[in-house]
């Protein structure tokens, strides 16, 4: 299904199918005030490609962590629009942003920066968003799968799995009722609950 489709007001989602993976990779587009942000992009899909123009091209990209680059420099090249990525995970990264960015920064849109402890990357961000009932937007931090529910990354992917498990449990101080995935599937009401439950135990 490579529509692009409106998740939330303001909030598009498109998806790539990799096969390697067997999971779709999610792109965002944020409208936002007049801010206009691609979160993680794979590549844009024709109709993607055309919202995103009607809706007046792209400011910013933002990189949630060192492996979710996908399109990016692709699209600062396109758009000529500002990259910004974490600051912990530069130096792995083949890109030249136009910023770097830390725990607690306000990002364009009025996204702030949560960033995360003791994941696969020492720069792994997720972004929260007071709009509605809150939306949190995350790279590796979880995954969509199987659709409903959260799971963690494999455990070879972590230096320690029980570390970042107890890393993710900063995002419950957040609320929340939207959380979407880099990998799988979002949850548009109720991802608070996934959280939780993918972090008992």
């Amino acid at each position: 299904d490579a529509q692009v489709k409106q998740v939330l007001p303001g909030i598009w989602q498109w998806s790539w199918f990799s096969e390697e993976k067997q999971i779709d990779f999610n792109g965002l587009f944020l409208n936002v005030g007049e801010h206009r942000v691609l979160i993680d992009p794979p590549l844009l899909t024709a109709e993607a490609s055309t919202l995103i123009r009607r809706q007046g091209g792209v400011d910013y990209i933002i990189v949630t962590n060192r492996d979710h680059l996908r399109e990016a420099a692709t699209y600062q090249a396109e758009f000529r629009c500002q990259v910004q990525v974490p600051e912990a995970d530069l130096a792995q990264m083949d890109i030249k942003p136009s910023k770097t960015f830390k725990d607690g920064e306000l990002l364009p849109g009025g996204i702030w920066v949560v960033q995360l402890k003791d994941q696969k990357s020492p720069g792994e961000s997720a972004l929260f968003i007071q709009q509605g009932k809150g939306v949190l937007i995350v790279g590796d931090a979880l995954i969509g799968k199987p659709p409903g529910a959260l799971s963690l990354l494999p455990s070879e992917k972590y230096k320690d799995p029980q570390a970042a498990k107890e890393g993710l449990r900063r995002l419950l101080k957040y609320n929340f009722d939207s959380i979407l995935v880099g990998d799988g599937a979002s949850i548009i009401f109720g991802a608070k609950q996934a959280v939780e439950q993918v972090l008992q135990g």
